[in-house]
């Protein structure tokens, strides 16, 4: 009798995530729809879904505000799901492997590298393809990857521990601002207002080319970590010692959902900039809602992350029209009421 009710409260409680993650995907749906409507000309949302199933079936034939639509506010706004995808499941992982609910991607250099690397592009053109659009992006990509691989390098003398993860990345992370504040201190004045405008973290510009070349990094880095789900589940949760008892390498998934994460957000920030605060603030927002099973947590972390992002693009865009206030701001002032009210509201150790 006990087992019974104890086995029903469970469907129960499965059941009401499952349908958090359903709702948070209708809401991401129409959010979506509804903010790639909106702009200095308004369309309906009828013209949006048309001019979808005209794009998926190669249309030629398109109106002006159509063509707006299609290449410019459609390439925006799931530039934008993609991003928010990825520094949340970065977020979740970085959190979970080294049990630390403070830990995010741009907390262990991540994202300063990736600014020393467009800073190294901008100012000096140094890199492959120089200051070019293609260089600052390619630029950001390798620093971000290079800081990933120095941690691991370092952090592997210690068996690759959470805290070694951690004392590592934040050291490089002092390092990197260091270097990149040392660039803008002799840069011209041009020069500095490109560095400084693209560390802001924005949108701006978003092509077709930048969602295909985010997505091939996004979504299989998504998709590795949710068929991992049980692991990092198990890892956020107990100790080493006794996560090796359960039959899971601690140090091989460590390493594994660190590349994952590094890759995921390398990708995303390399094309926007950095946008700081989601890869901790949807993790812990969807985490009180729904738990800590990363069977969950990493979907539904995902989906708030894409809201999120949606939301404060169009909020940015809309406030000031004509003058567009970046992303990366607007996520800060958006998204810290939000998170602050989580953390009172459920008065939980997350």
């Amino acid at each position: 009798m006990i087992e019974n009710k104890i086995l029903n409260n469970y469907n129960k409680k499965e059941f009401k995530k499952i349908i958090f993650l359903v709702l948070a995907a209708l809401t991401v749906l129409i959010v979506s729809i509804i903010c790639t409507s909106l702009g200095v000309t308004d369309s309906s949302l009828g013209d949006v879904w048309r001019t979808i199933i005209k794009g998926i079936r190669g249309s030629v034939e398109l109106s002006t505000a159509e063509k707006v639509i299609l290449n410019l506010r459609l390439p925006r706004t799931i530039l934008g799901l993609l991003a928010g995808v990825g520094l949340s499941i970065s977020g979740v992982i970085m959190q979970g492997i080294t049990r630390n609910p403070l830990v995010s991607p741009f907390t262990i250099g991540v994202s300063s590298a990736a600014g020393f690397g467009a800073s190294l592009a901008i100012v000096f053109g140094f890199g492959f393809f120089g200051s070019s659009q293609l260089g600052i992006i390619t630029n950001a990509f390798i620093a971000s990857m290079m800081c990933t691989m120095i941690i691991f390098l370092i952090a592997r003398k210690t068996s690759l521990t959470s805290e070694s993860i951690i004392l590592t990345g934040i050291a490089l992370n002092y390092l990197f601002q260091a270097s990149s504040t040392t660039i803008q201190f002799i840069a011209d004045d041009n020069k500095l207002a490109k560095v400084i405008n693209w560390t802001f973290g924005t949108i701006n510009g978003a092509e077709w080319s930048h969602v295909k070349a985010v997505g091939i990094f996004v979504i299989p880095c998504f998709l590795i970590l949710l068929l991992l789900n049980n692991k990092f589940t198990i890892m956020s949760t107990v100790e080493d010692d006794l996560a090796k008892t359960m039959g899971i390498n601690p140090t091989f998934f460590r390493m594994i959902g660190s590349i994952l994460a590094a890759l995921s957000t390398a990708a995303v920030i390399s094309f926007t900039g950095v946008i700081g605060f989601i890869g901790l603030a949807a993790p812990h927002i969807t985490r009180a809602i729904i738990g800590n099973n990363y069977k969950y947590l990493l979907p539904g972390s995902a989906l708030m992350g894409a809201l999120l992002i949606t939301i404060a693009d169009t909020i940015g865009r809309l406030i000031l029209s004509p003058i567009i206030v970046p992303v990366g701001i607007v996520i800060s002032f958006l998204g810290v009421p939000i998170f602050l009210h989580q953390v009172v509201l459920n008065r939980r150790d997350f």
